[in-house]
């Protein structure tokens, strides 16, 4: 029944499905790109292809839904359409990395959702919605992101310094709280076989820009204090 509709169909309506298709791989490759540029692992080809086969899918469910003859298929658009949802849910999972308290991968989840999308549109004939969605999404991916160092926000870190036996846990806190870090817990954990003691320290922290500077500050207090040191590890 496939071919049959394949080969139905005229010149024009190839030309305007061809369109459809280049359309939603320009603009799923535009978000890709951006993705790209900042080293995702999903970046170009991966947002280029999943705008594409959104579209490929949503273009074959309206051809099929409209085979003509008094045989015709009786197929729901829509159907089509709510798997592309459904199965981008878990090519989105397969980029989110979680390392430790911190989660990585969320956004380039959300814009494999967005191109899915963006390709269902382009698919479907729409196309200022998929150029007017490509621009908004890239929008807040470029603009936004410049936005997001002009104000202060939280950020949530911890530090392990390893020390000798005898160092007072309050001695570590105290360098540690004239960064104006908020002290969120304190474990402690010895070891009397090799005499160190490991202090733990999780602490919440307003910041605006780049968060290695804080880092860098919290380690040349340590160092440059009167504590034995052994091990320090910023997470």
């Amino acid at each position: 029944m496939l071919s049959v509709v394949a080969l139905n169909l005229s010149f024009i309506e190839h030309t305007d499905i061809l369109i459809r298709l280049l359309s939603a791989s320009l603009f799923g490759g535009l978000i890709g790109l951006e993705r790209d540029i900042h080293g995702r692992d999903a970046g170009l080809r991966t947002h280029l292809l999943v705008s594409l086969g959104s579209a490929v899918f949503m273009t074959l469910s309206e051809v099929v839904a409209s085979t003509p003859g008094g045989d015709s298929l009786m197929v729901d658009p829509s159907r089509i359409a709510a798997q592309i949802v459904t199965g981008i849910g878990f090519l989105g999972a397969g980029v989110i990395i979680k390392a430790g308290v911190n989660v990585r991968g969320l956004t380039t989840a959300a814009s494999l959702w967005t191109v899915a999308a963006i390709g269902m549109a382009a698919g479907g004939g729409f196309y200022i919605i998929s150029m007017m969605t490509t621009i908004i999404a890239l929008s807040g991916l470029i603009l936004l992101k410049l936005f997001e160092q002009t104000y202060m926000k939280d950020a949530y870190r911890s530090l392990s310094v390893s020390t000798p036996l005898g160092v007072e846990t309050e001695e570590i806190r105290t360098i540690v709280e004239q960064e104006n870090l908020s002290i969120l817990s304190c474990n402690i954990e010895k070891d009397y076989e090799s005499e160190t003691m490991v202090t733990k320290l999780a602490f919440r922290f307003r910041h605006k820009g780049n968060i290695d500077l804080l880092a860098e500050n919290v380690l040349h207090s340590l160092e440059s204090s009167p504590l034995k040191l052994k091990k320090i590890k910023w997470h």
